[in-house]
This record gives structure tokens, sequence and C-alpha cells, in this order.
């Protein structure tokens, strides 16, 4: 018996690599399934806006990356690229309804596009939203930093990190108020909704945010680009690249990233930042139904 289209979604959880993850569930799960994968320092409840949207057509679960929103924080507070690829992995079977449908944001388009390339016969399409990671001149900037350097100055930043306390905000509207710096496109109210379900409240009183601190100081090589390129030219589905012309992403196109990929077009989209779905959401989802 099909499931009832929910307007508001169900919360879920499964296991991954002995850590308990969060995910949404939108309701009508006789439709194809399309999984949402949120970006780094962000939550699940980021894409409610597009899964109303698609939720008539589709299927839609929205996971909460480990250290993010209500999933667990790692217990060695590291975050690999290979444990959140494995985590999605462990996601999609878990659905057991591949071919999936895969729309990523930022580190979700990384994480999204590697596993792509990994299993191509489980994905039918897949739109990456400034999801290819670092620039080639940026790659080659990076690669100028010795290893034992890298390592020292990681080890710095944890330590760093270990002595820091969390922000905490006395009010929801001065934590509302720092989302709108994050992202100035944001109305006041996608920056109250994506605030809301992205704090925790303290003891106190006051407010923090639900990601791990420790997000702060990825390990080395622990999302290396370098490799990239050999996933993207396994990917077999259409794919569609989003970029915002006010980000600071490059554009993939005029710097050869495209090329890698067997069936890729991109969508710039205008008067927009890297947060392009919620900036021009609705041509967004107009791109978006064009391609599904």
């Amino acid at each position: 018996m099909d499931t009832p289209i929910a307007r508001t979604p169900t919360s879920h959880f499964f296991t991954s690599l002995r850590t308990r993850l969060h995910y949404l569930d939108w309701g009508n799960s006789s439709a194809p399934p399309l999984i949402l994968v949120h970006g780094g320092f962000d939550h699940a409840r980021s894409w409610d806006w597009t899964a109303r949207a698609l939720a008539d057509d589709y299927h839609v679960i929205a996971p909460d990356l480990r250290g993010h929103g209500d999933s667990a924080w790692s217990s060695d507070s590291s975050y690999m690229m290979a444990n959140y690829v494995y985590d999605l992995a462990q996601l999609v079977e878990m659905i057991d309804r591949s071919p999936v449908t895969i729309v990523a944001h930022s580190l979700g388009g990384s994480i999204s596009l590697r596993y792509a390339g990994l299993f191509p016969e489980k994905v039918a399409k897949i739109v990456a939203i400034e999801g290819l990671g670092l620039s080639p001149d940026r790659l080659r900037e990076v690669k100028q930093h010795d290893g034992p350097a890298e390592l020292r100055q990681w080890i710095d930043t944890r330590r760093a990190s270990a002595r820091r306390t969390p922000r905490r905000y006395p009010t929801i509207e001065a934590a509302v108020g720092r989302m709108r710096e994050r992202n100035e496109h944001l109305s006041v109210a996608q920056a109250l909704h994506l605030t809301i379900h992205g704090v925790n409240r303290n003891e106190d009183g006051s407010y923090s945010w639900k990601f791990d601190p420790y997000l702060n100081g990825m390990a080395p090589k622990a999302a290396s680009d370098d490799g990239l390129p050999q996933f993207w030219e396994r990917i077999t589905c259409p794919t569609l690249l989003c970029l915002g012309s006010d980000s600071w992403a490059s554009n993939p196109v005029k710097d050869g990233r495209a090329s890698h990929f067997q069936d890729a077009r991109l969508v710039e989209f205008a008067d927009a930042g890297h947060w392009l779905h919620h900036d021009q959401f609705d041509r967004f989802i107009a791109e978006l139904r064009a391609f599904l």
C-alpha cells in the first residue's frame, strides 16, 4: 500500500559505519526515488522548498550528512570523503529502488558525483549545484604545499578547535542574522526557516548550530579533488551542472572540468550565489523539472 504524500516529512534513522544517521522521507513511496543531498555546514531541511515542489511526482528522501543536522557526529571527529560516499551508498541500498535520481549541493555534489561514478548503474539522473570541488587553478595552488606542512597545519587547526568554545547566540534572531550574513540573498523568511531547523537550544537558553565544529578542519587529502575527473568520466547518466553568477565557484565549462562528463549540461543562474537553489528558487525548479 502506497504511503500518502507528506507535506511535512517524517524523520527516520539508519546506521552507517557505526554512526546513527538521520533522513527525511516526504512520502509517495511508489513514485520514482529522488535523493536531495545538502552541502557542508547545512542540513536536510534546507531542501524543504524543493522537496515540496517535487513530492507529487517523486519519493523524496533528504539525508543529514554525518556531523550535520540530526545525524550523529563522527566519534573521532574525522570527516573523510570516503565515509560520506559510503553513507550515501548505504542509503541507496536501504531504499532498494535504484536507479535513483540525485540532486545535490556543494559538498553533497562532490559526494554524489563520486557515488555516480562508482555505481553508474544505480543513478538515473544527477544534478550538481556547484559540486565539482576546487577549480584547476586552485588545485595547482594547493599542490604547492608540501605534505609535512599540510599535516602540521591540520594538527594545529585541530588543537585550536579543541580549545575553542562553540559560538552561542542569545536569541534566535541573532542566529538568523548570522545566517543572512552567510548568504545575503536570503529573505528573512528563508533565513528563519533554515535557522530554526539548523540550531539546538542550550541549557542556558542560547542557541548553537547543530553541525560538528570539527567540520572546520578536514584531514589532509580527506577531500582531495585530484582524482575527481576519473569519477566524472564513469558517470553514464544525464548530468545537470548548476552555477550561480555571483558565486565564488569557477565555471566548469570555461575551466575544462565539464569536458570530463559523458552527458553534461551547464546552467548559469543570474543574481544567485553559491546557494542558487535558494536565491533563484523559481528558476531553479523550472530548470530542474525540465531536466527531470
